[in-house]
């Protein structure tokens, strides 16, 4: 599939793969498309940053390349390897073999065979389809020596193996970057991308993500669960539950045949929506039946 031409074939694209967005997300990805340009996704988790990657990805038929930050990610690991464990094979042979020349030996260890492959380096290789989507999630849980390295090598889309020379990304890649603004990424890397800040849907746009993702739930019991969730977002939560965790619930409550809610379903299935035990201890006694009887009250209002 080609590139969406405008903003709206950008929504309509994203929607094709039941990704719903609105307008300013759409603008900003129909920009980044266009114009060959990084974009950065900041906002809370479960939000939707990582599902629009796959989105893009799917929609376009390009491959997906997901490099999954964390503490202490380095440049050398998110790049390439040298498979040890075959040039060990390699070297073994060639003793028993009374191979002498240690120049061939050499090269033969640092070829191509025996190169194993990390994310930013398969991105920049020509792949079937054209271009992958690279994904580089949660940027925020690396260092700034990483942003670094990566703010170099997203400039010129290209890599250098000290053993086998520099790899030039023939089409450069389309590069999503995500945080979860767990601290903040280095203005000098945000200022080569297009940026966006991914707020949690209003109550219209998250029941149309729940008719895309979960469309066996009721209309009724769908206004029930996102009308929830999104005054429970409104608590003092340690981790206040995403889309993601909407999503999930309402299909828990698909199959547990639930029609309607009710603060013993809710307590039953609370794990579903919030995930640090002392948001759930905060949820006892009768501040389940509050939150429903609020939401009720809202429901009823907006009718």
């Amino acid at each position: 599939m080609e590139k969406p031409g405008s903003i709206l074939a950008v929504q309509k694209m994203l929607a094709s793969q039941h990704y719903i967005c609105d307008r300013p997300l759409a603008t900003v990805v129909y920009l980044a498309l266009t114009l060959g340009r990084p974009l950065m996704l900041e906002g809370e988790a479960g939000v939707g940053k990582t599902e629009i990657a796959k989105a893009i990805a799917a929609a376009l038929g390009r491959r997906l390349i997901r490099l999954q930050c964390y503490e202490g990610l380095d440049a050398s690991t998110a790049v390439y390897e040298w498979n040890f464990a075959q040039q060990m094979v390699a070297i073994r042979t060639a003793e028993a073999s009374g191979t002498s020349d240690r120049a061939a030996l050499n090269a033969e260890l640092f070829s191509e065979e025996f190169l194993i492959e990390r994310p930013l380096l398969a991105a920049m290789r020509p792949q079937p389809g054209g271009a992958p989507v690279l994904l580089i999630d949660e940027l925020d849980r690396t260092d700034e020596p990483f942003e670094a390295f990566l703010l170099e090598a997203l400039s010129e889309f290209q890599l250098s193996i000290p053993e086998l020379g520099t790899v030039i990304a023939p089409e450069p890649p389309i590069v999503i970057l995500t945080s979860n603004r767990t601290r903040e990424v280095h203005d000098a890397l945000k200022r080569r991308c297009l940026y966006h800040w991914v707020e949690f849907p209003g109550f219209e746009r998250e029941m149309e993500v729940l008719r895309a993702r979960a469309p066996g739930v009721s209309e009724a019991l769908s206004r029930e669960v996102v009308a929830f969730v999104q005054r429970l977002r409104t608590e003092d939560l340690f981790k206040r539950p995403g889309v993601a965790e909407t999503i999930d619930w309402a299909k828990c409550l698909l199959a547990l045949d639930t029609v309607s809610l009710s603060p013993e379903v809710i307590a039953d299935t609370i794990g579903a929506i919030l995930k640090y035990q002392d948001d759930i201890a905060r949820m006892q006694g009768g501040e389940v039946a509050r939150l429903l009887e609020e939401t009720r009250q809202a429901l009823s209002g907006a009718e």
